[in-house]
């Protein structure tokens, strides 16, 4: 399809793109997580760069993390330390996880770059008293970034910016709902390189590409569903192998929507066109779909799993965790108790930073379609 050349383009060479961008003159501002304010840092005139580690052999990090760190932050300090992140004006680092708060440590002593932001959401993130507490670390953050950066943030430059993510958001769920209708009309390993391109991409261009991408989807029309792949629904922190989605579909499975931070996480929920941006920022984070780092009610992730499977009418889910992720490993006993509870199967796949082999995986996967 013509229209996905530019994202596999960007997702394959993210470097190169970011370098591409620095030499026009842009700041370019690393981050880690969906809790961190992109569009802040975009109303600064920066660009957003999500950071997702190296693949390559890992030894400069290993001096400075343990063992059991995962291997996310032990490839980005990787990379860091490596200089392969030269491009870079600044990282920021939401409070998320152990490892990334400790990262961030590392980070700024070691690491040398000019700017360096912690923003630490409350983790209970309901009620009067949080609201107010996020409104102002996204303030502080605010007034940081436009120090670090020498220029002011204004009202107006930030509604902006809110308005360009909402519509990327906008169209990140119409291509998912797209996909969940009729899983042929796009692949599992197309639908991963747009999400992860809207991370990558300079933001304006990313909205023209998924644009022209719907249009061309649209006036393709929607080809016959394959009857009989399994429906499922993949859940975790990260996804970083865009492979996985080929292996399950040639399982006799497919992926009709997900649980992730590199995916609905990232574009759930819109700000509101209210009198103060910081404010609508805020409201956004407290009201989406919470990860196992933030606390909503005892409830809430299980709640929200059942019904996506059931909305999107999944015979499973599968669970991709990265090695070492302790708040997902914590969470995952209790949203396996509320799948069971509805009869809803569910695997779980522990991976590091590369994926098993293919025909294990493949193994893995058909044993479980055959049991949906």
């Amino acid at each position: 399809m013509e229209s996905l050349r530019d994202f596999y383009r960007v997702t394959g060479d993210p470097y190169g793109y970011a370098r591409e961008l620095k030499s026009t003159g842009k700041h370019l501002i690393g981050y880690f997580c969906s809790y961190t304010p992109e569009e802040i840092i975009h109303a600064a005139g920066a660009h957003p760069l999500r950071l997702f580690g190296t693949t390559e052999e890992i030894s400069r990090a290993d001096a400075h993390l343990q063992s059991y760190s995962c291997s996310l932050v032990r490839s980005a300090l990787e990379d860091a330390l490596s200089g392969n992140l030269d491009f870079l004006d600044g990282t920021v680092f939401p409070h998320t996880c152990d490892s990334i708060q400790r990262l961030s440590d590392i980070w700024r002593l070691n690491t040398g770059f000019s700017f360096f932001a912690d923003v630490v959401f409350p983790v209970k993130l309901n009620g009067e008293g949080s609201r107010r507490y996020m409104v102002a670390v996204l303030e502080r953050f605010r007034a940081d970034l436009g120090r670090g950066l020498g220029m002011d943030i204004s009202d107006s430059a930030l509604r902006a910016s809110c308005k360009l993510f909402n519509d990327i958001r906008h169209a990140l769920k119409t291509l998912y709902e797209l996909r969940s209708r009729n899983p042929a009309a796009i692949s599992g390993r197309d639908m991963d390189t747009v999400v992860r391109a809207s991370m990558i991409m300079e933001r304006q261009e990313f909205l023209e590409r998924i644009t022209a991408l719907l249009e061309e989807l649209k006036m393709a029309g929607e080809p016959a569903s394959r009857d009989g792949r399994k429906r499922l629904i993949l859940a975790g922190s990260i996804c970083n192998h865009p492979d996985i989605f080929k292996v399950i579909e040639e399982s006799g499975g497919v992926v009709v929507w997900d649980d992730l931070c590199t995916g609905t996480r990232s574009f759930e929920g819109i700000i509101d066109d209210g009198p103060d941006p910081v404010v609508s920022l805020a409201d956004r984070y407290a009201t989406r779909l919470v990860c196992p780092a933030k606390h909503i009610s005892n409830t809430a992730r299980g709640d929200a799993l059942v019904k996506m499977v059931r909305e999107h009418q999944a015979g499973g889910v599968v669970f991709l965790l990265i090695k070492f992720c302790d708040p997902h490993a914590f969470d995952y006993p209790y949203l396996k108790e509320f799948l069971e509870r509805e009869r809803v199967p569910a695997m779980l796949l522990e991976i590091e930073d590369r994926l098993p082999s293919e025909g294990q995986l493949r193994t893995r996967f058909e044993t479980f379609v055959e049991t949906i």
